[in-house]
């Protein structure tokens, strides 16, 4: 793993986890041989892509964002985000105030390019509510996320209609900058899975609970992150780099390649193997 950090590609300016402004970079140092296969994987991956401790975006905000980022992509959700705070946002303003009293047609049509812009938009202006009714507003929101019992924030983000455990995830990690917290979307999710690293069966929860155990609370920030962007460039759905032979998958000495078929070029649900047995 380089240790270099100009060796690695920019993490993406406008993303889930807010760039530049999400978190500091961390050079990592010589902390010795990784424990586990997945603690050596997370190293792999933040030597080919960035290493960075996240935390600091404000709570409520950071909360809306990832409901716009659900089922679509950050070059989708992105311009939503960036004209709801257009519209309902400012120095003054309380995000949270704001949008509980938003008109839902026009806090959809505002937010249509995240997609799904009806539902959405009715989970944020009933969360805005919640948060307003129960926290006083973005500001105790935040404070909440931020200073409050990891477990406890979990559980009452858990508990607000609309939000999975991959949001309430989100918020812990990118706001409250919580460690020992890895988000499982459905990039993670098929990873760790075909990997070996999470049984081939494993809902999204056991697979965090899986990579959580195994990999140190500093890595796993940047272990989520790197991983997404590892399932975006190789490890996609369909089409995984290994289908071209071991030498285009750069992790291909950690994998148990579950669900991948290099000879017959098939790639299936790792759960569907563990179904045909």
């Amino acid at each position: 793993m380089s240790d270099d950090a100009d060796d690695r590609p920019d993490e993406p300016s406008r993303n889930i986890s807010g760039g530049p402004g999400g978190g500091e970079t961390v050079v990592p140092g010589d902390d010795g041989e990784p424990e586990t296969r997945a603690e050596a994987v997370v190293d792999e991956l933040g030597g080919m892509y960035w290493q960075k401790a996240y935390g600091g975006q404000d709570g409520f905000e950071c909360l809306v964002r990832t409901i716009l980022s659900q089922n679509t992509s950050d070059k989708a959700s992105q311009p939503a985000h960036d004209s709801l705070m257009e519209r309902f946002g400012g120095d003054e303003a309380d995000l949270a105030e704001r949008l509980a009293d938003a008109a839902q047609d026009e806090l959809a049509e505002t937010i249509a390019a995240a997609g799904l812009y009806n539902r959405k938009s009715e989970t944020i202006i009933r969360l805005a509510n919640r948060v307003v009714d129960e926290y006083g507003g973005e500001e105790g929101f935040d404070e909440f996320v931020k200073a409050d019992d990891p477990d406890e924030v979990r559980d009452a983000l858990l508990d607000m209609k609309g939000v999975g455990p991959k949001t309430a995830d989100c918020v812990l990690l990118f706001s409250g900058g919580r460690g020992g917290v890895f988000p499982v979307d459905t990039h993670v999710h098929r990873i760790a899975r075909r990997m070996g690293l999470a049984p081939a069966d494993a809902d999204h929860e056991q697979v965090r609970q899986a990579i959580e155990a195994a990999v140190p609370p500093e890595k796993c920030g940047f272990g989520h992150t790197a991983m997404i962007q590892f399932g975006r460039e190789y490890c996609t759905a369909r089409e995984p780099a290994c289908l071209d032979g071991p030498e285009a998958c750069p992790l291909v000495e950690h994998c148990d390649q579950v669900g991948v078929d290099e000879l017959a070029g098939d790639v299936v649900d790792p759960a569907e193997v563990v179904a045909d047995d």
